[in-house]
């Protein structure tokens, strides 16, 4: 027998969390078991909780507030190796300290917390990854298995960020297809190629519900810098301000793909969010915005700083690691499979990042750094700190592409 009175619509859509009793009773009334077990288990879903791994990182500090601002303060969960800053005012959502690396760590803030998606963010950069590349295999990959394995137990979906990093010189470099050769030459590329493999492992073999995107480089406003190769494209914004000067450690010809940060957010929770029918691909999707030159951001930004000026200090490293990745994405899967299209090209994002920074420019000193939104500076350096202490089993909960790359 079909449903009645659009419980069926109530259940779907959450209306039912303050009447439960009733309304489950109704639909076990008017409906068929196998569609009430459906929309059971799809309301369950919908009513557990959201985990953040590397939640004071830079995807994480935007993540998390856009979150709690779709789902509510009480369904998301922030979590990271560094401990909250006292300072400024109190967290709006519950934290949770959490090593990766420590599986038991994870099983049990998944138990009490009754969490039902991970956005596993928690990973080590691409330079800094080519320094401790044991370090990073550690956290990258074993901190990822370990996600899984609880992912696995409870019932979670599981959230991974690949990256442009995934793929190498091999790779055709323009509108690099959604499925072509991935031999990257980088540690960090490595660990991302691997952790697309074992998500599609966790996926087929034992249905945890995987989904990942393969981000390029991201430029935010509210978290600095983090050490990536892709970061010039957001220290420049903070030197040109400063300075009307920038020294950028890539060439001026270097061109990458890249996505202003809320294009990204939106991307992970609209992937998230989508039904898993109409994915063809779970790790993970290229999404694409704009790709573009450190001279031609230079450019951009003369016109809004015409004294603006630029030069170069090459570091062979990361130039090394930008000249293996793409140029541009080709994301029309994305666009065909869940409707995905960026908002930002770089003459918008160009002149939102001027207008924020300017913004925060006449805020009391170190109010925005403390704040939950941010990542607050000193917390960073403690954290830091601590990875190096820890060695080779230390788990740094900072992801980012800019900062991730």
């Amino acid at each position: 027998m079909p449903l009645k009175c659009g419980v069926a619509q109530r259940l779907e859509s959450g209306e039912l969390a303050a009447e439960t009793g009733h309304w489950l009773l109704e639909i076990v009334k008017r409906t068929d078991a196998y569609r009430f077990v459906v929309l059971l288990e799809r309301w369950i879903g919908e009513m557990r909780r959201i985990l953040v791994t590397g939640a004071l990182g830079q995807i994480g500090s935007e993540l998390v507030p856009a979150l709690r601002q779709r789902f509510g303060d009480d369904r998301i969960i922030a979590s990271d190796l560094g401990m909250v800053p006292p300072q400024g005012p109190p967290v709006r959502v519950p934290y949770e300290h959490v090593d990766c690396a420590q599986p038991h760590q994870i099983l049990e803030v998944v138990r009490r917390y009754n969490i039902g998606t991970i956005y596993h963010l928690a990973a080590l950069l691409s330079a800094v990854a080519e320094e401790k590349p044991q370090v990073a295999w550690n956290v990258n990959i074993g901190g990822l298995n370990n996600v899984l394995q609880v992912a696995r137990q409870y019932g979670c979906r599981v959230f991974f960020p690949s990256s442009i990093g995934a793929f190498g010189p091999s790779t055709p470099r323009d509108r690099t297809p959604q499925v072509t050769i991935q031999r990257p030459t980088t540690m960090y590329g490595v660990t991302k190629v691997s952790g697309e493999l074992l998500c599609d492992y966790y996926a087929s073999r034992f249905g945890v519900d995987t989904r990942g995107l393969r981000l390029p480089g991201l430029i935010s406003h509210v978290a600095p810098p983090g050490g990536g190769t892709t970061d010039y494209a957001v220290d420049i914004f903070h030197q040109a301000l400063r300075y009307k000067h920038y020294t950028c450690f890539l060439g001026p010809s270097t061109r990458l793909d890249m996505m202003y940060m809320p294009d990204a957010i939106r991307a992970m929770i609209e992937l998230m969010v989508v039904d898993a029918t109409r994915l063809r691909h779970r790790n993970a999707y290229n999404v694409a915005a704009m790709s573009f030159t450190p001279s031609e951001l230079a450019e951009r930004i003369r016109w809004h700083i015409p004294e603006f000026t630029i030069d170069y200090c090459v570091d062979p490293v990361r130039q090394a690691i930008a000249d293996s990745w793409p140029c541009s994405f080709d994301d029309t899967a994305a666009r065909e499979d869940w409707g995905w299209s960026a908002r930002f090209d770089l003459q918008a994002m160009t002149a939102d990042m001027f207008a924020q920074l300017r913004e925060k420019l006449k805020a009391p000193k170190g109010e925005l750094i403390r704040r939950w939104r941010g990542c607050d500076a000193d917390a960073k350096t403690e954290r830091d700190t601590r990875v190096e202490a820890q060695g080779a089993g230390a788990s740094r909960q900072a992801q980012g592409h800019g900062q991730h790359h």
